[in-house]
């Protein structure tokens, strides 16, 4: 069994305290193949509008029932579960934002157990700022895929219109400034979205994206348990 700094590595990547638990785990994964199972991880800093987006993403309404709590608090404070509208097997994952109590960066994906997740979607507004970048590079590190999402794009468009700048100028400044932060990290997608208006912006591109990539992240799971399996099944 591999050990890196005095810890199994094993145990590192699947997650568990112990091989036994370790070996559960892969064995409910290999049982649950047939009905492949996606998580969706939704994050970013406190107060971007990570709730309104999951409940973009499943067509509701901020006010609708059923719907992710949004306020000008902080309202997620513990990793909460949505179902997709047309899809299943597909969950919707509003995580805490970070920086807020308890979920600090250094400690965030920890705390939130990022091995639950196949694809996180970090979501900004204003700009990408530095926690955004760490936590983007800690789930590359970790091997997961993610979109960048720059959020509340209308009111940018809005105050920039009151200048006299376009709404293509404005558009193009924004993209040009997000892809040129994002640059250092072998440019994942970038989406600028507004959640009150999904027909208007890079919504719908966001929407069709996520569902064009579910197969290949199914694969990427499966081929992440079925090594994590034969490790396990090796090693003891």
């Amino acid at each position: 069994m591999a050990y890196q700094d005095g810890k199994c590595v094993l145990l590192q990547d699947c997650g568990e305290p112990t091989v036994e638990r370790a070996i559960a785990r892969a064995r409910d994964q290999v049982s649950k193949f047939a009905n492949e199972e996606l998580n969706i991880a939704v994050t970013g800093e406190t107060g971007v509008g990570k709730s309104s987006l999951v409940n973009a993403i499943r067509g509701l309404k901020d006010t609708d029932d059923g719907t992710a709590p949004t306020g000008i608090t902080q309202t997620t404070t513990k990793p909460t579960a949505y179902p997709h509208p047309t899809i299943p097997n597909v969950t919707i994952w509003d995580l805490p934002g970070t920086g807020g109590p308890g979920f600090k960066p250094k400690t965030y994906m920890k705390a939130v157990k990022f091995q639950t997740y196949d694809l996180f979607i970090i979501v900004s507004e204003t700009r990408f700022r530095e926690n955004d970048i760490v936590l983007a590079k800690e789930i590359r590190e970790k091997k997961r895929n993610f979109y960048f999402v720059r959020t509340k794009i209308d009111r940018d468009v809005q105050e920039e219109m009151q200048k006299g700048v376009k709404e293509k100028e404005t558009l193009q400044a924004i993209r040009k400034d997000c892809e040129k932060i994002v640059r250092e990290l072998k440019s994942p997608p970038v989406f600028l979205i507004t959640s009150r208006d999904q027909s208007r912006f890079d919504f719908q591109n966001l929407a069709e994206t996520l569902e064009t990539d579910l197969p290949e992240l199914a694969r990427t799971r499966r081929r992440r348990v079925l090594v994590l399996c034969l490790n396990v099944y090796i090693s003891v």
